[in-house]
This record gives structure tokens, sequence and C-alpha cells, in this order.
């Protein structure tokens, strides 16, 4: 599989550039873990990475070690940080939402103060109302 290569005055033979293999460095794409959903690196998860060494024969619970102890509190971080943003999500939509409430109900309040028809245009609105009820 490897081949010595002879070197002259430090430039390689071209012996070299014949056998180089690209099928290691093609292998390593991790598109098809990508689009299955599974981790890029498929020693960081898994039931050898996160189930615990042994069991006690009598049902004891076995303690956690040092790594799977940080994995969880890291977890436990990175949900707090979920809830956290959740509700700043939730807060942000009912600010919204309100705020565009109170801007329709300054519109509403602007068109009802503005200018009202006077003399002749007061009593002719007045009267298409009467006709219409």
């Amino acid at each position: 599989m490897f081949k010595i290569l002879q070197v002259s005055r430090g430039i390689p033979s071209n012996s070299f550039r014949r056998n180089v293999s690209s099928s290691g460095i093609l292998a390593f794409d991790q598109r098809w873990r990508e689009e299955r959903g599974l981790p890029a690196n498929p020693n960081t998860f898994g039931p050898l990475h996160n189930l615990p060494d042994y069991k006690f024969s009598d049902g004891r619970p076995t303690p956690m070690g040092s790594n799977q102890r940080r994995r969880v509190i890291k977890q436990r971080e990175i949900a707090t940080k979920i809830v956290t943003m959740c509700k700043e999500l939730d807060d942000a939509k009912e600010r919204y939402e309100r705020l565009g409430l109170e801007k329709q109900a300054e519109r509403q309040r602007i068109m009802e103060g503005k200018l009202k028809p006077k003399g002749k245009y007061l009593l002719k609105s007045n009267q298409e109302n009467k006709l219409i009820t």
C-alpha cells in the first residue's frame, strides 16, 4: 500500500504523483451523516458514549463519570438558555402585538379628533343619518 519515495535533489519522483490516492479524503466527507441527522463525529454520541461502563448486580445506580457529569451540566445550561430565549421570544411577540394595538388606537383617536362638518354640512350629514335609520 505504501510506496517508498525516491527523492533526488529534494524533488520527489513522478511515481509519487501517480500513486497518491484521494479516497481517504473522500471517505472523510461527512455529508451523508448530516443528511441522516447524525453527528459529524460518530464517537461523540451513542450508547457506548452515553451509557455507564458497568452496572451493580444489586441494582444500585452507577455513579456518573467526569465526562458524563460535564455533558449533563452542559446540557442543563443549554436547556436553560433555550427556556430563557423562548420566554424572550414570547415577550417580544406580545410587545409587538401590544404596540400594534396601541398604534391602531392612536390612529382611531386621531381620526375621531379630526375636523368635523359644520353648518350646512353638519345638517346634511344629520339628515342622511336620519334617513338611513
